[in-house]
């Protein structure tokens, strides 16, 4: 069965962006230690840089490794419609969580105005080739989610920002999750994989 892990960045205090979907925050560190960093991730997942960004990092034409799908809520979409991309994830099979958003907003994305859990329980039965479905957020979704997340690939910024979208945002449902792997980086970053318990 495929897994939905939910891979993400997080400040200290456990949001994923700032109150108004803002994410430039982050700090990457210096130029050479963002470099190092953003080269390691993305050799490991490439398949979470946008399409329209992946030649510049040397990325056009490397097969998905991990992910062959993406669910995201409208707030981890905006961003790209705001930039006139409708499809921000080309090389994976978009699906994006929204009462509100137009259903022909490009033909490349689905939208799914109802229930995120029958689509992720729907997409885990596939025959995905020994790929899983990348959640990419947003907080609301993510709660939402959580009885359907198998794994958790959280990275940790060195910053707190105090208010903003929380990276789980639902009900009170305390749910273990073990380490499986934890990796620190020069630019404060660490990241962590966990596992359902």
């Amino acid at each position: 069965m495929r897994k939905l892990v939910y891979y993400v960045a997080v400040t200290l205090d456990g949001r994923i962006a700032g109150p108004g979907g803002e994410y430039d925050f982050f700090p990457a560190g210096d130029e050479q230690q963002a470099a190092a960093y953003a080269a390691w991730t993305n050799a490991l997942y490439p398949e979470t840089v946008p399409t329209a960004h992946r030649p510049a990092v040397g990325l056009a034409d490397v097969p998905n490794r991990r992910f062959d799908t993406v669910v995201m809520g409208l707030g981890s979409y905006r961003p790209a419609l705001d930039a006139g991309i409708t499809s921000p994830y080309a090389h994976l099979r978009q699906y994006v969580v929204s009462s509100t958003l137009k259903p022909d907003t490009d033909p490349a994305v689905t939208v799914v105005p109802g229930d995120p859990l029958a689509l992720v329980r729907e997409l885990k039965q596939e025959d995905g080739e020994g790929l899983d479905i990348w959640l990419c957020g947003g907080g609301k979704l993510a709660g939402a989610l959580l009885p359907e997340i198998d794994e958790l690939v959280i990275k940790n910024y060195p910053v707190v920002v105090g208010a903003g979208v929380p990276a789980f945002d639902g009900a009170f449902d305390p749910t273990a999750f073990d380490v499986s792997e934890r990796t620190a980086f020069p630019n404060g970053v660490t990241l962590t994989r966990l596992s359902r318990r």
